[in-house]
């Protein structure tokens, strides 16, 4: 019973964190899970490609943020990037 206590979780039943773009550390691969801000505006970025589903790295930044979406490298500003919610992708998805 002892050594259930101390196991680290089973990565298998762990669920994905959700954070922003601005949090995600760069390079680690993503899924873009939602939207968050003004109903215009975040048809506007699902019209650049940052609908739900679509997979995104971030490249580089904090107050500005690189990304690569669709094998396009986007640069955005930290508040617009916060309002993109993402889980990253685990290794064997």
């Amino acid at each position: 019973m002892l050594s259930a206590i101390l196991m680290p979780p089973d990565p298998a039943n762990v669920c994905p964190q959700r954070l922003s773009l601005v949090e995600l550390p760069a390079g680690v691969p993503s899924r873009v899970t939602g939207l968050n801000g003004q109903p215009n505006f975040s048809q506007r970025l699902r019209e650049m490609g940052f609908c739900e589903s679509a997979v995104v790295q971030k490249i580089a930044g904090k107050q500005m943020v690189i990304c690569e979406l669709c094998g396009t490298r986007v640069a955005l500003s930290d508040r617009v990037a916060g309002d993109i919610e993402v889980e990253p992708i685990r290794g064997d998805a």
